[in-house]
């Protein structure tokens, strides 16, 4: 996300009462009035404009990131740079680009180096350069059609009724000047059209940023309520967290699925598994070893405890790592695939710690194939996850019945892993490599 998110004014204030009052009494008066004023110098990292010839800025961050402060802070610049500018602000409805984008705390007329005139009736901002602002509700995207612009900003474009057609009579729209742009904000929502926009393209400049990036000017109340209320959930991580969270089509786990069966804590003891999915061939440094730990409660649920997955791992390395999760969890058993890496595998597992309790499986079945049963124990109520495993969900949800992988990633190892646990903890399926009577 964003490195350093504070301001420069947020990194002055942090310094000792002597280098500020010497820093202050070596800045000319102009200066230190702008630092005190200007919006670039009141932004964190996420608020300021990118570098690059882009024509479009999208924002995707969590409530409470400062997308209203940047969006009006652009919006302001660009009207005091360019005299006789003209400028769309488009709301999801005429009264949110009043409310939110004019009026509001963080609006035009709040933070504006130059306060511009507001005319409600007339839907007008104008700045004593000439430059001005008209307001539109995207509820009516014909209302686009006809007035020509050099800039544009689109807030909480996600909840926009007619988005895709307001966004096109926008663009259609920007025509005046030699670089006409525009700043879309919002939090970010699962819908097609949205996430294709912010898929790397020529133009397309994209902040991506989180709540707690602009923790510095926010009521610490506030973050710690709604953390506590909504951290480590699917909401938490689309409104808090700023990320697509969606469902495919025939995934074999749903995300509301996956909410439902969330618990704040699992048992202390119980018999437990670990799951291990090897990187191809045993190592690798591009593959990642899928590690996850379940125990049965005694409420005969199983409880996903942990992910202990590793990436780009030597075989030592991804070896110490399931040893290491085995000595926290105290596991009574590791189901090790050995496909790709036969015998080598739990000879590597070995070498690490000679008394691990390996189980290595051999996979008959596809991945999908195998995971079917184990979705079927969540739908019945039959596993819990002791609290969220983002990268882990993102897995189980992108397995699709009868259509394989769709992501993220090129293999679901952290799924695959989990697979395995469940399937020896609950359903006692699992097949192991033996000998084969002819």
């Amino acid at each position: 996300m964003i490195d350093d998110p504070r301001s420069p004014l947020d990194i002055l204030a942090a310094c000792d009462p002597g280098v500020q009052e010497a820093i202050a009494a070596h800045l000319p008066t102009d200066a230190l009035f702008a630092l005190l004023t200007d919006p670039d110098l009141r932004a964190h990292g996420g608020q300021v404009p990118p570098d690059g010839d882009w024509a479009t800025w999208l924002i995707l961050a969590g409530r409470g990131f400062g997308k209203t402060f940047a969006g009006a802070a652009w919006i302001d610049a660009r009207a005091r740079a360019l005299p006789r500018s003209r400028i769309a602000l488009v709301g999801a409805t005429l009264g949110d680009a009043r409310a939110v984008m004019v009026e509001g705390d963080a609006g035009i007329l709040a933070l504006a180096a130059t306060r511009p005139r507001f005319a409600p009736t007339r839907r007008l901002l104008t700045w004593p350069n000439g430059s001005t602002a008209q307001l539109f509700g995207a509820a009516e995207p014909d209302s686009l059609r006809g007035p020509s612009f050099h800039f544009a900003w689109g807030d909480e474009i996600a909840k926009w009724a007619h988005a895709e057609a307001t966004l096109a009579n926008l663009d259609l729209a920007l025509r005046l000047g030699e670089r006409p742009r525009r700043v879309l904000t919002t939090t970010p929502r699962p819908l097609p059209w949205l996430q294709a926009m912010a898929a790397p393209a020529a133009g397309v400049a994209v902040t991506r940023g989180r709540t707690a990036d602009n923790a510095a000017n926010l009521p610490r109340a506030f973050l710690d309520t709604i953390l506590r209320d909504h951290g480590g959930t699917r909401l938490g991580r689309q409104e808090l967290l700023g990320e697509f969270v969606a469902d495919l089509d025939g995934a074999l786990w749903r995300r509301d699925l996956l909410e439902a069966c969330r618990v704040a804590a699992g048992p202390a003891d119980g018999r437990t598994v670990i799951g291990v999915d090897p990187p191809a061939g045993g190592g690798g440094t591009a593959d990642a070893c899928g590690i996850v730990v379940v125990r049965l409660g005694p409420d005969g649920r199983g409880y996903v405890l942990a992910d202990r997955t590793v990436q780009g791992r030597s075989p030592d390395g991804w070896a110490r790592a399931v040893a290491a999760a085995a000595g926290e969890f105290a596991a009574d058993r590791i189901v090790a695939e050995v496909n790709n890496g036969g015998a080598m595998v739990t000879t590597v597992l070995r070498t690490v710690d000679q008394a691990l309790p390996i189980a290595p499986v051999h996979a008959t079945a596809g991945k999908v194939a195998r995971a079917e049963p184990v979705a079927a124990l969540y739908e019945q109520g039959r596993v819990a996850h002791v609290g969220m495993f983002a990268a882990l969900e993102d897995q189980m949800c992108g397995l699709i019945a009868g259509g394989g992988y769709a992501g993220p990633g090129r293999s679901p190892d952290r799924a695959d892993a989990l697979v395995w646990a469940l399937t020896e903890l609950l359903l006692g399926r699992v097949r192991r490599p033996g000998v084969r009577r002819l």
